[in-house]
């Protein structure tokens, strides 16, 4: 076999490169995640990791995603680039209907009628680039039932960055080029409203994890999360009145 490589990045779970594979630990929500995937490949979506199985230690076998995982500044054509990818993609998924309850990383349930398989943690750490920019995304462990609004609002708490203090004109401009670039769905101001709500979900996703004893979730303690959010989260829910008067 040739040699494992441990690739940077996440705090959720190691992962590390064989080949043209990547081997990630498992967990009850797999056999959904795998489907999930399985069923964009069929449809011919690009930028996705194909399924290859497990392999003899138990773990996921993926596609390797050439290029590299972006950092905290997100350049505007980058994240406009993955805004329309993200509108492609809630278009295919749209017609992904898994029926009965089902067993995804946060938590078992049925798909509603008003939902979609949102990816659910479509932060620029997860995005893939090579030199002619945008090319995929990685990490889909967190997929699960929810409305497309949750993957864009997920956006704008990560890349906008509205998790971070800085000036509202260049936030608010960030939400306008995202909004633009999904394709006027939402509102800026629908994103902006909805990004706290998202916020706390993560948090109580990650809080909840721990409880259960989630081995990945248990490894973000070790970055103070679902501390640092929630501490994020207030401050952001002051900034929001100065952000919305940008928009």
């Amino acid at each position: 076999m040739e040699k494992e490589v441990i690739l940077p990045g996440g705090n959720i779970g190691g992962a590390v490169r064989i080949g043209a594979t990547v081997r990630r630990a498992t967990g009850p929500w797999t056999p959904a995640v795998h489907a999930l995937l399985n069923y964009l490949a069929d449809a011919g979506s690009t930028g996705v990791p194909r399924v290859h199985g497990y392999d003899e230690r138990g773990r996921e076998v993926l596609d390797y995603l050439p290029g590299t995982a972006y950092g905290p500044e997100v350049p505007d054509d980058v994240l406009a680039d993955a805004m329309r990818w993200l509108a492609r993609y809630h278009q295919v998924v749209a017609a992904y209907r898994p029926s009965g309850v089902i067993t995804w990383r946060a938590g078992a349930g049925e798909l509603a009628a008003d939902q979609i398989i949102c990816m659910h943690d479509y932060g620029y750490y997860n995005w893939i680039g090579t030199a002619d920019g945008f090319s995929g995304v990685i990490d889909w462990d967190l997929a699960g039932p929810g409305v497309p609004l949750d993957d864009i609002a997920f956006t704008a708490w990560n890349t906008a960055p509205l998790a971070l203090p800085m000036e509202p004109a260049y936030q608010a401009a960030r939400i306008r080029l995202m909004a633009s670039s999904y394709g006027d769905v939402f509102t800026p101001l629908e994103i902006l409203e909805a990004a706290p709500g998202l916020a706390q979900r993560s948090a109580r996703v990650i809080r909840a994890g721990q409880d259960a004893g989630d081995p990945g979730m248990l490894n973000l303690a070790t970055v103070g999360e679902p501390e640092r959010t929630e501490r994020r989260l207030t401050d952001l829910r002051a900034r929001v009145p100065e952000i919305a008067r940008h928009l």
